[in-house]
């Protein structure tokens, strides 16, 4: 009898253990989202903050003008003349906060001969709608681009598309759909979400094949990238491994560059690297003019700032 409560016991305790493993699975499939995704609603203030002229834009979302929806963005033209070949960055930024976090490095891009174009996704800031999903905020990077050459007329080879960390994803993402864009930066990106998650010792014990269908899969991405590429990385952050570049460097086929900082974070690679950072977008420009005259592809050295 004692034995047989044993076994009862034990097949009651692997029982309630397989449902609570269960529970968690489904949990994190329904709510991935909410754990992927950190938006803020609080602006810390606009690029006339920074001495930045800038336009307030508002995106509808879908084809109705009226739409509740919408996306906010700041245009920050380079000069109060739009020239016709004007250089245009298209800025995505990452998993948190909002464009008010970012307008530093907007402010630098600026500098370096861009107009530039920040938007929030949607959930974001000032932007109305759902609560992001990986589709949403693809479909509102489309929304953007859209933007920028129905809207304000600027030719496709004329826009650069930037992302930071996530925004590396979806930059990734928008540059497969929109090939004929001038070049794509990519600032502390990850390969996939799938590698992300097995870094971290409490997802290891998931089947996370199984559980994530947010997959930010630009590992599989870049190699169907043609035009130039430069990924830009700290070797010491501690939120996506500087590696990750290096792979995604070594995977793409197309004209590419990679800068490495040797002392920056995830979020300072910019200020940190400084003249280094600002040499190798420098650099890169030169790269994209040199394709775009170019009939086969260029497949430079890395620069020697890169190392």
């Amino acid at each position: 009898m004692p034995f047989a409560w044993l076994s009862k016991l034990l097949i009651s305790g692997v029982s309630l253990g397989a449902v609570a493993y269960l529970g968690i699975c489904i949990s994190l499939w329904v709510g991935q989202n909410r754990l992927i995704f950190v938006p803020s609603a609080q602006m810390e203030g606009t690029p006339a903050d920074v001495g930045l002229t800038y336009q307030e834009i508002w995106l509808p979302v879908g084809d109705n003008p009226s739409s509740t929806e919408k996306i906010h963005a700041w245009w920050i033209p380079r000069s109060h003349k739009t020239p016709k070949n004007e250089k245009v960055l298209l800025y995505l930024h990452g998993n948190g906060g909002n464009i008010s976090s970012n307008i530093g490095r907007a402010k630098r891009y600026q500098k370096l001969g861009f107009s530039v174009l920040l938007i929030d996704y949607r959930g974001y800031g000032r932007s109305v709608g759902a609560f992001p999903t990986e589709a949403r905020v693809y479909q509102d990077a489309q929304i953007a681009w859209n933007y920028l050459v129905q809207e304000r007329k600027i030719a496709p080879e004329n826009i650069f598309i930037y992302g930071h960390s996530l925004g590396g994803a979806i930059a990734i993402d928008l540059a497969v759909r929109q090939p004929q864009a001038a070049g794509v930066i990519v600032e502390s990106t990850f390969t996939s979400l799938k590698q992300m998650a097995e870094l971290e010792p409490r997802y290891r014990w998931l089947p996370i094949d199984f559980v994530l269908h947010q997959r930010f899969d630009s590992l599989k991405k870049v190699p169907r990238l043609k035009m130039p590429l430069l990924f830009i990385h700290g070797k010491q952050d501690s939120t996506v491994p500087a590696a990750m570049s290096q792979t995604l460097f070594e995977t793409a086929t197309a004209p590419k560059q990679l800068l490495l900082i040797p002392e920056a974070e995830h979020n300072n690679v910019s200020s940190v690297g400084d003249e280094r950072y600002n040499a190798a977008v420098e650099q890169f420009i030169q790269l994209v003019e040199q394709s775009s005259h170019s009939s086969h592809f260029l497949r430079p050295a890395n620069s020697p700032s890169s190392k």
